[in-house]
């Protein structure tokens, strides 16, 4: 069957952009405008505060994970609340791919790695909406190793580099998206996958996105009544089913496209259009451009 996180990840094509390990002391503070890109952050030692625009605040601890899919506005410091002028304190370089806050001398109160990405894919937004807006787990000690390798691996100079990067850190994706269902994540795919009825009717919708899905056959795949099935689906997901479809084929149609793995009338066919006026239509109003311009810009 297939796994619809597996696919969301990989169609992304992440990459690591930075990796770098971070240490604090005293009063600091650090702030991010929102730019589109997919960060995450492991704590090693000690605690600090993180502030997501539009969520409550956060205390940090050692063995906690955050991922930003695609970064909001937020704020990181220290437990001791920082002046309004620590925030503008550049961190200051200890070393290859280490950094200092606040007190550069002396051990530091708190330790993490913070890594920013990039996703390769020129569609990211459209996938990237299928995820929640941001992640957090604790006490899998899983991702601390799988961000070390990243990092150890972003700092070696070794074959392959970039290649094995990408593998890591897919593989670090997806298991801190795997591993926020056991808590209360967020709206979006891995909230979804959670609900095991919900989770069937999205496998369902994976595997055979060219069927012409109802609403109706949806809900039988859930086992829930449609009135039932619309609701727990667009509560969990944050979409409502068919446009969550829709969102889906849409993803599939710009990979196929961008590879020029076929037609675009073939492409209409795998991704459930009766015919290729009716993709291209569907096509230009969710993406914004025909897929005939889609495909020579992306050439």
């Amino acid at each position: 069957m297939t796994d619809p996180l597996t696919e969301v990840v990989s169609l992304l094509q992440p990459g690591v952009r930075v990796t770098k390990v971070v240490g604090g002391a005293g009063r600091w503070g650090v702030r991010r405008a929102e730019t589109g890109e997919p960060s995450y952050c492991i704590v090693l030692d000690g605690r600090c505060r993180l502030a997501i625009e539009g969520s409550p605040e956060l205390v940090l601890e050692p063995g906690d994970f955050v991922l930003i899919p695609a970064t909001w506005n937020f704020a990181m410091s220290s437990m001791q609340a920082p002046e309004p002028g620590d925030f503008d304190m550049p961190p200051v370089a200890q070393g290859p791919g280490e950094f200092r806050l606040g007190q550069t001398d002396g051990a530091p109160d708190v330790r993490f790695i913070i890594g920013h990405c990039v996703f390769a894919s020129p569609d990211a937004a459209l996938l990237v909406s299928l995820l929640p807006r941001f992640v957090h787990v604790r006490g899998e000690p899983r991702l601390a190793t799988l961000a070390q390798l990243v990092g150890d691996e972003s700092r070696a100079r070794r074959p392959a580099r970039e290649v094995v990067m990408a593998r890591l850190l897919e593989v670090l994706l997806i298991e801190a998206l795997r591993a926020t269902s056991n808590a209360a994540p967020a709206p979006g795919l891995v909230r979804a996958l959670a609900d095991t009825r919900l989770a069937q009717a999205l496998r369902q919708m994976h595997a055979t996105p060219a069927r012409a899905w109802t609403m109706a056959e949806l809900a039988q795949e859930a086992a829930l009544s449609r009135s039932a099935f619309f609701e727990r689906f667009s509560r969990a997901v944050g979409k409502a089913p068919m446009e969550y479809l829709l969102a889906w084929r849409m993803a599939l149609a710009t990979d196929l496209l961008r590879r020029g793995a076929c037609s675009i009338a073939e492409v209409a066919q795998r991704v459930g259009y009766s015919s290729a006026s009716t993709f291209s239509v569907a096509f230009a109003r969710h993406v914004g451009v025909p897929p005939a311009r889609y495909v020579r810009e992306a050439a």
